[in-house]
């Protein structure tokens, strides 16, 4: 066998290098809220948001209704989603979710996200995935409320279709009154309860890994989604209320005219009676 015979046979017979572990993490939108108050489902490890240690995993309960689960089997995903249930208020069917995997890198200046492929991160500590599960919870409450405009956008789309060709407005008030209401329900949502903008708890202690927060939000479209969201918001709402304004204007405008005519028809009916008594 030659030299060159033997390079070969050496390259061929050398271990492939070993692929980096990997997390797989889904975050399920379960309801509007979870009550996470006295909740015991294994070590914890945070109390805001409350994460707590599960077999060779984590979860992550967000009390805006969304649960992070980080290296659990789908066994043991189900097992903790049906433990949950009595806690969710407004119960979602079916769930809002996302799924990304996590994979480890050689060092923090490593720790990018490809668009589309695995978060990379220089370990699996608990404040990593604590941020990383803080970003996908946003995401994923905010597909569902993108979701839900989307169709108050749909329902007011008749109405101005209407008004702008027949000059007409749905006589429907109550209608319009539910628009309102979703659009502020959506509103207290994303400014009250999930807060978007704000930066997860963690990274007060960690402010070292505010660059991989950024970098997830970046990923996630977080600021830009909520800005569009809210510009939606604020159109459903000005719409909303200028045809409950309209409506409002007709209505007044039938009823003063409503009173004219009782007035003249009293006044006919006291001319009748004054004209009947000189004869």
């Amino acid at each position: 066998m030659n030299s060159d015979q033997l390079a070969v046979g050496t390259a061929s017979a050398s271990p492939k290098p070993e692929a980096a572990p990997t997390l797989r993490i889904r975050a399920l939108m379960l309801g509007d809220r979870i009550n996470a108050s006295g909740l015991e489902i294994g070590t914890l490890v945070s109390s805001s948001p409350a994460a707590f240690r599960v077999h060779a995993g984590l979860a992550v309960v967000f009390r805006y209704g969304v649960v992070v689960l980080i290296g659990l089997l789908p066994s043991e995903e189900k097992v903790l989603i049906d433990g949950l249930k009595p806690r969710v208020v407004g119960e979602l069917s079916p769930y809002e979710e996302e799924i990304a995997q996590a994979q480890l890198c050689k060092d923090e200046t490593a720790e990018v996200i490809q668009p589309g492929g695995p978060i990379c991160l220089a370990k699996f500590s608990d404040d990593r995935l604590l941020i990383v599960a803080d970003a996908l919870a946003k995401s994923t409450s905010l597909a569902r409320d993108e979701r839900r405009v989307a169709a108050v956008f749909d329902v007011i789309e008749p109405f101005a279709r209407e008004l702008a060709e027949h000059g007409r407005t749905p006589r429907r008030r109550k209608g319009i009154l539910q628009l309102i209401g979703n659009a502020l329900l959506v509103q207290q949502r994303v400014a009250g309860r999930v807060a978007i903008a704000e930066k997860p708890d963690v990274l007060w202690e960690k402010p070292e890994l505010d660059r991989l927060y950024s970098r997830l939000e970046d990923e996630y479209e977080l600021k830009e989604r909520l800005d569009t969201l809210e510009r939606k918001l604020t159109a459903v709402s000005e719409t909303a209320n200028a045809l409950a304004d309209i409506i409002d204007t007709q209505r007044s405008l039938r009823l003063e005219i409503a009173v004219v005519v009782l007035i003249v028809i009293e006044v006919a009916i006291g001319c009748f009676q004054i004209l009947s008594g000189t004869h």
